[in-house]
């Protein structure tokens, strides 16, 4: 089948999908927009070629390829029904991915140099940016609350007075819920210094023990300062996380990068969070350093 080579952006979608397929072959990164278990990750290494092939000689390879990847991809839509979990925004990410391998097969035809070029900077700009907030509105929004040997509750700001923020009370009253649901029986609290002479984990053991949870149930990680610090910290086992739903897809993330298999939990809120899309502005960059850091390391 002879394809036009006017095709930009169905180029440029698989470059994009090529390059972040085959960069992260080394590892598990790949699942996040593709799941191949129980087959080895290598099978994606021929889709992932067959696709930056395609980008520059555009054929029946990139096509036959992309169809491929859409096959396992509709698998993975129907596993997602299927798996056990509760989600605010029930729609999987595998329909985002379909759509990107259609516009491999059939995107449409653009007229000019000028057009064909913004093609090829917008759409992985574009990309760059959808990916991670597609990560954030599915995956972050859905709970994935089972047993576990350990809950994981990430730190946020606590007051110079010592009084936790509505972001940290959020976060430890729902793993306080996941204790007292018996999903777990340790809590692992994870922070850096307050504003003041509180710690984090301080106000966050304090609001803990008011919610009901004993205190030989509660774990301290003080030098949680960062997202990767707590999971280098976190003790061995199954484990639950439980942050706002902006901060999950990167949690996540971090885990694999470290070998380890994690289950999210989105905070409840009582109130809706000041700042919120400055928040998940700020997770597209972060996604993407975290992501570049296991997928080169």
């Amino acid at each position: 089948m002879r394809v036009r080579n006017d095709e930009s952006i169905g180029r440029a979608v698989a470059f994009c999908v090529g390059a972040y397929t085959f960069l992260s072959l080394r590892g598990t990164a790949n699942l996040w927009w593709i799941d191949v278990r129980p087959w080895p990750g290598a099978v994606l290494a021929p889709i992932a070629l067959a696709l930056l092939f395609h980008a520059v000689r555009p054929g029946w390879w990139g096509r036959a390829a992309a169809g491929i990847a859409g096959a396992i991809v509709v698998l993975n839509v129907v596993a997602f029904y299927r798996s056990p979990f509760s989600s605010a925004f029930p729609v999987p990410l595998s329909l985002f991915v379909l759509v990107l391998l259609a516009l491999i097969w059939r995107a449409p035809r653009l007229r000019g140099p000028r057009l064909k070029g913004f093609a090829w900077i917008g759409t992985p700009v574009l990309l760059g940016g959808l990916f991670p907030l597609a990560h954030v509105l599915t995956y972050g929004m859905s709970d994935y609350a089972r047993p576990a040997d350990r809950i994981v509750v990430f730190g946020a700001r606590c007051y110079a007075d010592g009084k936790p923020s509505l972001t940290l009370e959020d976060r430890v009253r729902t793993a306080c819920g996941l204790y007292r649901r018996g999903l777990a029986p340790k809590l692992l609290l994870s922070g850096g210094p307050g504003d003041g002479p509180v710690h984090e984990t301080e106000a966050m053991r304090k609001f803990a023990l008011a919610e009901g949870v004993p205190d030989h149930a509660i774990e301290i990680d003080r030098a949680g300062l960062d997202t990767m610090a707590t999971v280098h910290n976190t003790g061995p086992g199954r484990l639950l996380a439980v942050s706002h739903f902006y901060h999950l897809p990167r949690i996540q993330l971090a885990y694999r990068s470290a070998g380890r298999t994690v289950y999210t939990v989105p905070a409840h809120e009582m109130r809706p969070v000041r700042g919120t899309r400055r928040f998940v502005a700020r997770e597209i960059p972060a996604f993407w350093w975290y992501w570049l850091r296991h997928a080169v390391s």
